[in-house]
C-alpha cells in the first residue's frame, strides 16, 4: 500500500512513519496553501491512502497569526479535497484527516462523536471548517475524520502546554506561580494515536472518530508530577471557571483499538 502524507516532519507524522514500517511512504514537501503543489505531488504518485496532518497547532502560534493558520488548516484542506477530487476520479482514495477536540466545548460528561460542535478557540475553528469542506465535497473519496484529544512528547513544539510547564521548571526560581490552570483534560501517549490511525486504515473506516483516552487527568496534579523532580515551591491561584474536555473512545474501540493502560502521570516523569 503507497501512503500519501502531509506534515511527516511533525511529531505525529514521523512517529506514523517511523511505527508503519511495512507501507510505502510518498511525503508532500511543497506548500499546503498552493494547489500546483498538491496537483503536482498527486499526479507524480498513485496513491492508495493519504493521511493529512499538516497543519498550525500551537494555541499561541495560531493566534499570533490566524490569517496564516486559516490559510495552511483550512485552505490547505479545501486544496487536497479540490485535487484529488480532480485527480482520482476513478479510484476512491482513503482520506484520513487529523481534527481536534477542540471542535467541541467543555462538558462536564464524555463526548461522543454526536455532540454538537462549538469550537472553543480559533484553531479548532479552522479545523472544524476544514471538516465541514470534507463533509461537503469529499463524495469521490473515503473519508475519515480523527478528532484526536491531548497527548505529549519530548520532541513536541515548547508552545504546549506540557513543554512549556517543564520549561518553567528549569528556570532558577525556586518559587512557581500558576494561574487559570486546574482543568481536566484527556492525554494519550503517541503510540496509542499512532496504532488507532493504522487500524482505522487497515479497516478502511468513514465518518468521525474521537481518539482518546476517556480518562480524566488533571493538569494541576501534572504539574506536581513534574515537580517530584525538581522540588519547587508550587503556588496556583484560584481558576474563576474550571473546564473538562474528556472524549468518549467507545466507537474507535469497536474496531478493537483500546489505549494503553497506564498511570499518564507516572509515564511523564518516564519521558521528561
Amino acid at each position: 500500500m503507497i501512503i500519501g502524507i502531509t506534515g511527516s516532519s511533525g511529531v505525529l507524522g514521523s512517529a506514523i512513519i517511523k511505527f508503519l514500517k511495512s507501507y510505502k511512504f510518498k511525503k508532500f514537501y511543497g506548500d499546503i496553501s498552493v494547489k500546483k503543489d498538491i496537483d503536482n505531488w498527486l499526479k507524480n504518485n498513485k496513491l492508495d491512502a493519504l493521511i493529512h496532518l499538516a497543519a498550525i497547532v500551537p494555541i499561541v502560534k495560531v493566534n499570533k497569526c490566524k490569517k496564516k493558520a486559516k490559510i495552511v488548516n483550512y485552505n490547505g484542506t479545501k486544496n487536497l479535497i479540490d485535487c484529488l477530487n480532480k485527480n482520482y476520479q476513478n479510484k476512491k482514495i482513503w482520506f484520513f484527516y487529523a481534527s481536534t477536540s477542540h471542535v467541541y466545548h467543555y462538558s462536564n460528561k464524555k463526548i461522543n462523536e454526536k455532540k454538537r460542535t462549538n469550537p472553543i478557540n480559533f484553531y479548532g475553528k479552522t479545523k472544524l471548517m476544514g471538516e465541514n469542506y470534507i463533509k461537503k465535497k469529499g463524495n469521490k473519496i473515503n473519508y475519515c475524520i480523527g478528532r484526536i484529544f491531548s497527548f505529549t512528547s519530548k520532541n513536541q513544539n515548547k508552545s504546549f502546554f506540557i513543554p512549556k510547564m517543564i520549561r518553567k521548571f528549569k528556570s532558577n526560581k525556586k518559587k512557581l506561580y500558576f494561574k487559570n490552570i486546574n482543568h481536566y483534560r484527556d492525554f494519550l501517549i503517541i503510540d496509542d494515536i499512532v496504532k488507532a490511525i493504522k487500524i482505522l486504515l487497515i479497516n478502511k473506516a468513514r465518518g468521525t472518530y474521537n481518539i482518546c483516552s476517556s480518562k480524566r487527568i488533571n493538569l494541576v496534579k501534572l504539574i506536581k508530577t513534574i515537580n517530584l523532580k525538581n522540588n519547587k515551591e508550587l503556588i496556583f491561584s484560584k481558576n474563576h471557571n474550571q473546564t473538562i474536555l474528556i472524549g468518549d473512545n467507545k466507537k474507535l474501540k469497536k474496531l478493537h483499538w483500546k489505549p494503553t493502560n497506564i498511570n499518564y502521570y507516572n509515564y511523564l516523569n518516564k519521558i521528561f
